[in-house]
């Protein structure tokens, strides 16, 4: 048995490290055996000298983020005991210094996993990208940086927001209202994305303007969506021939970001997923991306990939 302390600098950077409740030391201790405790300002590792090692070693490399203070998910630990294990140390400190934008509060942005900066070099690369993964992968938010970042830059005329009207699991009967305010229930994750990176105030104006466009997937057929950003939300809830219709609307000088989750179908029993029947026929297609994220790269409250996982482990 040995001991090892790692002194910290400030308080906020104790916090940042230890997380709420002190669940990151717990995660660090469930990985490695070792007994991991937070005295002041001072992290103490104590147990056999490889495992306190390779504790230590996870704690420095994510010094970057603590250091300044940063919160410091789950999955940025999860990535750096990857990262060590898998030899890619280097490629993990890249990773945390590659900033994809800030929101309106200053905040950074950045891939937090490996396969999230997959999922993000695939979307700059590729004309259409599919990202297939459990809640809380930031599956959406991703393309949405992306999105606001494209649509500020003038990389494109307007962005376009869609996804299918479909109740989860639940008949939510009349909906008063116009056409906006009967579709804004099925579209407001898409809303809580563009809030952290416009203006509230500034999107009725965009939108105004044709900027913005927040619309239910039926009001795609018949278009062709030239010189956009367009992204394709809940697609596991699309059937074949809906996904088709969207996916052959994409204009010249466009790109298209199609996400979802077939875990949580919400479609009827005997109805195909248009996600599922799109990546059987368009794995080989040319100019098509697919990404898959996992549990592992779950960015939402701690409790979020243990209920992924625990699903996952169920319906095995």
């Amino acid at each position: 048995m040995i001991s090892e302390t790692i002194p910290f600098p400030s308080p906020e950077s104790a916090i940042a490290l230890a997380g709420m409740r002190e669940e990151n030391l717990q995660l660090l201790s469930r990985h490695t055996g070792v007994q991991v405790v937070m005295r002041g300002l001072e992290l103490w590792l104590s147990g056999q000298p490889k495992a306190v090692e390779r504790c230590s070693q996870v704690v420095r490399s994510l010094k970057p983020l603590w250091k300044e203070g940063k919160t410091i998910a789950q999955a940025d630990i999860l990535t750096a005991f990857h990262a060590l294990d898998t030899g890619q140390t280097d490629e993990y400190q890249d990773l945390q210094k590659s900033v994809l934008a800030h929101t309106r509060r200053g905040e950074p942005i950045r891939a937090k996993t490996f396969r999230q900066r997959q999922y993000i070099k695939a979307i700059q690369t590729h004309d259409i990208t599919f990202c297939v993964g459990p809640a809380g992968t930031g599956k959406t938010f991703l393309a949405a940086v992306l999105a606001v970042k494209a649509l500020l830059s003038d990389e494109c005329d307007r962005l376009i927001l869609t996804r299918p009207a479909v109740e989860a699991g639940e008949k939510l009967g009349f909906l008063p209202g116009d056409l906006q305010q009967k579709v804004n229930p099925f579209l407001r994750p898409l809303y809580d994305a563009l809030y952290e990176f416009i203006d509230p105030e500034k999107i009725p104006d965009l939108m105004e303007r044709g900027k913005i466009e927040v619309a239910p997937l039926a009001y795609m057929r018949g278009r062709t969506l030239s010189n956009a950003f367009v992204i394709v939300d809940e697609a596991q809830n699309t059937t074949p021939a809906q996904l088709k219709m969207v996916l052959t609307r994409l204009g010249f000088r466009s790109r298209m970001v199609v996400t979802g989750d077939i875990t949580q179908t919400d479609l009827g029993p005997a109805q195909d997923s248009g996600l599922v029947v799109a990546q059987k026929i368009l794995k080989s297609v040319e100019g098509i991306a697919f990404c898959h994220l996992t549990s592992s790269d779950v960015v939402r409250h701690p409790l979020v990939q243990r209920i992924v996982a625990a699903y996952e482990q169920f319906e095995r």
